[in-house]
Protein backbone atom coordinates (compact mmCIF):
# COMPACT_ATOMS: atom_id res chain seq x y z
CA UNK A 1 0.00 0.00 0.00
CA UNK A 2 1.64 3.59 -1.15
CA UNK A 3 3.00 5.37 2.11
CA UNK A 4 0.46 8.69 1.46
CA UNK A 5 -2.25 6.20 1.23
CA UNK A 6 -1.31 4.82 4.94
CA UNK A 7 -0.78 8.37 6.68
CA UNK A 8 -4.07 8.94 5.65
CA UNK A 9 -5.77 6.05 6.76
CA UNK A 10 -3.71 6.56 9.82
CA UNK A 11 -4.97 9.88 10.28
CA UNK A 12 -8.59 8.84 9.96
CA UNK A 13 -8.00 6.41 12.35
CA UNK A 14 -7.28 9.09 15.04
CA UNK A 15 -9.96 9.31 17.50
CA UNK A 16 -11.73 12.79 18.36
CA UNK A 17 -10.08 14.42 21.24
CA UNK A 18 -12.65 16.92 23.35
CA UNK A 19 -10.94 20.22 23.76
CA UNK A 20 -8.56 20.80 26.78
CA UNK A 21 -9.73 22.56 30.22
CA UNK A 22 -7.32 23.71 32.33
CA UNK A 23 -7.05 22.42 35.80
CA UNK A 24 -5.35 25.44 38.11
CA UNK A 25 -5.91 23.16 41.20
CA UNK A 26 -3.38 21.15 40.07
CA UNK A 27 -0.78 23.37 40.58
CA UNK A 28 -0.74 22.60 44.55
CA UNK A 29 -0.01 19.05 43.20
CA UNK A 30 3.47 20.66 41.52
CA UNK A 31 4.06 23.57 44.45
CA UNK A 32 3.77 20.89 46.65
CA UNK A 33 6.97 18.93 44.81
CA UNK A 34 8.82 22.64 44.38
CA UNK A 35 8.43 21.37 40.82
CA UNK A 36 7.74 23.36 37.42
CA UNK A 37 5.99 21.61 34.33
CA UNK A 38 2.99 20.70 32.96
CA UNK A 39 0.72 17.28 32.48
CA UNK A 40 -2.12 16.50 30.17
CA UNK A 41 -5.20 13.73 31.55
CA UNK A 42 -7.14 12.13 28.79
CA UNK A 43 -10.13 10.45 30.97
CA UNK A 44 -11.88 8.29 28.57
CA UNK A 45 -13.91 6.33 31.76
CA UNK A 46 -16.55 9.14 30.46
CA UNK A 47 -17.64 9.78 27.35
CA UNK A 48 -16.58 13.20 25.88
CA UNK A 49 -14.50 14.03 28.67
CA UNK A 50 -12.29 17.08 27.86
CA UNK A 51 -8.38 16.43 28.84
CA UNK A 52 -7.57 18.02 31.43
CA UNK A 53 -4.42 19.97 31.59
CA UNK A 54 -2.04 21.81 34.04
CA UNK A 55 -0.04 24.77 32.29
CA UNK A 56 -1.74 24.36 28.90
CA UNK A 57 1.07 26.51 27.31
CA UNK A 58 3.85 24.40 27.86
CA UNK A 59 1.89 20.90 27.25
CA UNK A 60 1.89 22.58 23.51
CA UNK A 61 4.86 22.96 23.64
CA UNK A 62 7.99 20.14 22.36
CA UNK A 63 10.67 18.86 24.29
CA UNK A 64 12.96 15.71 23.12
CA UNK A 65 11.18 12.68 23.80
CA UNK A 66 14.13 11.32 26.19
CA UNK A 67 13.73 7.86 26.74
CA UNK A 68 9.68 8.12 26.51
CA UNK A 69 11.21 7.30 22.61
CA UNK A 70 11.66 3.66 23.48
CA UNK A 71 8.00 3.02 23.38
CA UNK A 72 7.81 4.15 19.17
CA UNK A 73 11.40 3.03 18.89
CA UNK A 74 10.75 -0.55 19.97
CA UNK A 75 8.07 -0.69 17.33
CA UNK A 76 10.59 0.95 14.92
CA UNK A 77 13.29 -2.03 15.77
CA UNK A 78 10.87 -4.94 15.79
CA UNK A 79 9.41 -3.67 11.93
CA UNK A 80 13.06 -3.35 10.93
CA UNK A 81 14.14 -7.04 11.84
CA UNK A 82 17.07 -5.01 14.58
CA UNK A 83 15.65 -7.39 17.28
CA UNK A 84 13.73 -10.24 16.75
CA UNK A 85 11.38 -10.85 19.69
CA UNK A 86 11.37 -9.87 24.05
CA UNK A 87 13.93 -13.12 24.30
CA UNK A 88 16.88 -12.20 21.51
CA UNK A 89 19.57 -11.39 24.21
CA UNK A 90 22.33 -8.24 23.81
CA UNK A 91 25.30 -9.14 25.20
CA UNK A 92 26.59 -6.40 27.38
CA UNK A 93 29.85 -4.88 25.71
CA UNK A 94 31.63 -4.73 29.10
CA UNK A 95 31.64 -1.17 28.83
CA UNK A 96 31.31 0.28 32.79
CA UNK A 97 27.99 2.67 32.66
CA UNK A 98 26.95 4.91 35.17
CA UNK A 99 23.32 2.86 36.15
CA UNK A 100 24.21 -0.65 37.33
CA UNK A 101 21.33 -2.17 35.80
CA UNK A 102 23.14 -1.33 32.13
CA UNK A 103 26.10 -3.05 33.01
CA UNK A 104 24.53 -6.51 31.95
CA UNK A 105 23.14 -8.86 29.20
CA UNK A 106 19.58 -6.92 28.09
CA UNK A 107 16.39 -8.37 26.70
CA UNK A 108 13.95 -6.19 25.39
CA UNK A 109 11.85 -5.98 28.54
CA UNK A 110 14.92 -5.42 30.69
CA UNK A 111 16.10 -2.39 28.00
CA UNK A 112 12.92 -1.02 28.54
CA UNK A 113 12.62 -1.26 32.69
CA UNK A 114 16.42 -0.04 33.04
CA UNK A 115 15.97 2.63 29.79
CA UNK A 116 19.64 1.00 28.60
CA UNK A 117 20.57 3.17 26.23
CA UNK A 118 23.22 1.36 24.18
CA UNK A 119 20.86 -1.48 23.29
CA UNK A 120 18.19 1.18 21.23
CA UNK A 121 21.61 3.05 20.16
CA UNK A 122 22.22 -0.29 18.32
CA UNK A 123 18.62 -0.28 17.17
CA UNK A 124 19.33 3.03 15.81
CA UNK A 125 22.46 2.14 14.24
CA UNK A 126 20.32 -0.82 12.38
CA UNK A 127 17.64 1.33 11.13
CA UNK A 128 19.94 4.06 10.06
CA UNK A 129 18.26 7.75 10.23
CA UNK A 130 16.79 8.02 6.29
CA UNK A 131 14.64 4.60 7.92
CA UNK A 132 13.78 6.46 11.04
CA UNK A 133 12.82 9.43 9.52
CA UNK A 134 9.89 7.72 7.59
CA UNK A 135 9.24 5.94 10.35
CA UNK A 136 8.54 8.88 12.27
CA UNK A 137 6.82 11.10 9.65
CA UNK A 138 4.55 7.94 8.87
CA UNK A 139 3.77 7.92 13.02
CA UNK A 140 3.33 11.85 13.02
CA UNK A 141 5.46 12.16 15.53
CA UNK A 142 6.21 15.14 17.01
CA UNK A 143 8.33 17.12 14.58
CA UNK A 144 9.58 13.94 13.27
CA UNK A 145 12.92 14.71 13.10
CA UNK A 146 16.00 12.24 14.40
CA UNK A 147 18.90 14.83 13.00
CA UNK A 148 21.42 15.21 15.74
CA UNK A 149 25.09 16.29 15.60
CA UNK A 150 26.76 14.34 18.02
CA UNK A 151 24.99 11.89 20.56
CA UNK A 152 21.46 9.90 20.69
CA UNK A 153 19.12 11.69 18.22
CA UNK A 154 16.24 11.12 20.99
CA UNK A 155 18.01 12.89 23.88
CA UNK A 156 20.72 15.29 22.26
CA UNK A 157 19.35 15.71 18.19
CA UNK A 158 16.44 17.89 17.06
CA UNK A 159 13.70 15.39 18.11
CA UNK A 160 11.11 16.70 19.72
CA UNK A 161 7.34 16.15 21.13
CA UNK A 162 4.66 17.90 23.49
CA UNK A 163 2.76 16.33 26.14
CA UNK A 164 -0.10 17.01 23.82
CA UNK A 165 1.45 15.03 21.01
CA UNK A 166 2.65 12.41 23.37
CA UNK A 167 -1.01 11.43 24.66
CA UNK A 168 -2.57 11.54 21.00
CA UNK A 169 0.40 8.72 19.77
CA UNK A 170 -0.55 6.71 23.39
CA UNK A 171 -4.32 6.71 22.24
CA UNK A 172 -3.12 5.25 19.05
CA UNK A 173 -1.16 2.59 20.58
CA UNK A 174 -3.80 1.70 23.23
CA UNK A 175 -5.61 0.93 20.29
CA UNK A 176 -3.73 -1.03 18.41
CA UNK A 177 -4.50 1.78 15.65
CA UNK A 178 -0.20 2.74 14.76
CA UNK A 179 0.91 1.35 11.62
CA UNK A 180 3.05 -1.68 12.92
CA UNK A 181 1.78 -5.26 13.15
CA UNK A 182 -0.98 -5.41 15.88
CA UNK A 183 1.41 -8.17 17.67
CA UNK A 184 4.46 -5.54 17.71
CA UNK A 185 2.36 -3.35 19.58
CA UNK A 186 0.85 -5.72 21.88
CA UNK A 187 4.54 -6.74 23.31
CA UNK A 188 5.30 -3.27 23.59
CA UNK A 189 2.16 -2.63 25.54
CA UNK A 190 3.55 -5.17 27.62
CA UNK A 191 6.83 -4.36 27.95
CA UNK A 192 5.53 -1.60 29.68
CA UNK A 193 3.62 -2.82 32.51
CA UNK A 194 4.56 -1.06 35.63
CA UNK A 195 2.05 -2.10 38.45
CA UNK A 196 -1.42 -4.01 38.02
CA UNK A 197 -3.80 -5.18 40.50
CA UNK A 198 -6.79 -7.08 39.87
CA UNK A 199 -8.79 -4.22 38.24
CA UNK A 200 -6.59 -1.80 36.78
CA UNK A 201 -2.93 -2.03 34.72
CA UNK A 202 -0.41 1.03 34.70
CA UNK A 203 1.52 0.97 31.29
CA UNK A 204 4.16 3.68 31.39
CA UNK A 205 7.95 5.08 30.21
CA UNK A 206 10.07 7.50 32.16
CA UNK A 207 12.58 9.97 30.03
CA UNK A 208 14.92 12.13 31.10
CA UNK A 209 17.25 14.70 28.92
CA UNK A 210 18.70 16.38 32.23
CA UNK A 211 16.85 19.39 32.22
CA UNK A 212 13.66 17.61 32.31
CA UNK A 213 11.77 14.69 32.79
CA UNK A 214 8.99 13.19 31.57
CA UNK A 215 6.55 10.11 32.73
CA UNK A 216 4.19 8.84 29.83
CA UNK A 217 1.09 5.90 29.76
CA UNK A 218 -2.18 5.20 30.75
CA UNK A 219 -4.18 3.37 33.39
CA UNK A 220 -6.57 0.80 31.82
CA UNK A 221 -9.78 0.29 33.88
CA UNK A 222 -12.87 -1.96 32.93
CA UNK A 223 -14.87 1.75 32.48
CA UNK A 224 -11.95 2.95 30.01
CA UNK A 225 -8.02 3.84 30.03
CA UNK A 226 -6.74 7.20 31.64
CA UNK A 227 -3.97 8.82 29.87
CA UNK A 228 -1.49 11.19 30.74
CA UNK A 229 1.53 13.01 29.98
CA UNK A 230 3.60 14.74 32.10
CA UNK A 231 7.17 16.38 32.08
CA UNK A 232 8.87 18.85 34.73
CA UNK A 233 12.24 20.56 34.80
CA UNK A 234 14.73 19.10 36.73
CA UNK A 235 17.01 21.66 37.69
CA UNK A 236 18.21 19.56 40.99
CA UNK A 237 19.16 17.03 38.26
CA UNK A 238 18.49 13.38 39.70
CA UNK A 239 17.22 14.64 42.92
CA UNK A 240 14.47 15.63 41.20
CA UNK A 241 13.65 12.52 39.18
CA UNK A 242 11.49 11.18 41.26
CA UNK A 243 8.99 13.70 41.16
CA UNK A 244 7.80 12.80 37.52
CA UNK A 245 6.04 10.09 39.48
CA UNK A 246 5.14 11.22 42.64
CA UNK A 247 2.97 14.45 40.77
CA UNK A 248 1.22 12.36 38.46
CA UNK A 249 0.09 9.39 41.08
CA UNK A 250 -1.37 12.04 43.13
CA UNK A 251 -3.06 13.28 40.06
CA UNK A 252 -4.39 10.18 39.16
CA UNK A 253 -5.50 9.39 42.47
CA UNK A 254 -7.14 12.66 43.14
CA UNK A 255 -9.22 11.63 40.08
CA UNK A 256 -9.78 8.21 41.67
CA UNK A 257 -7.49 6.59 38.24
CA UNK A 258 -5.21 5.31 40.66
CA UNK A 259 -6.15 4.17 43.85
CA UNK A 260 -5.27 5.04 47.04
CA UNK A 261 -2.17 3.14 48.65
CA UNK A 262 -3.56 1.23 51.99
CA UNK A 263 -1.66 2.00 55.15
CA UNK A 264 1.04 -0.46 55.99
CA UNK A 265 0.70 -2.62 58.62
CA UNK A 266 2.55 -2.39 61.94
Amino acid sequence: MPKLLLCLLYILALPLQASNQERSDWATEFAAQNAVGTIVVLDERAPNQPAWVHNPERAAQRFSPASTFKIPHTLMALDAGAVRDEFEVFPWDGVEHSYAGHNQDQTLRTAMRNSTVWVYRGFASNIGEPRARAYLQLLDYGNADPSVTQGDYWIDGKLAISAQEQIRFLQQLYRNKLPFKIEHQRLVKDLMIVEAQRNWILRAKTGWEGRYGWWVGWVEWPEGPVFFALNIDTPNRMDDLHKREDITRAILRNIQALPTPSPQQP
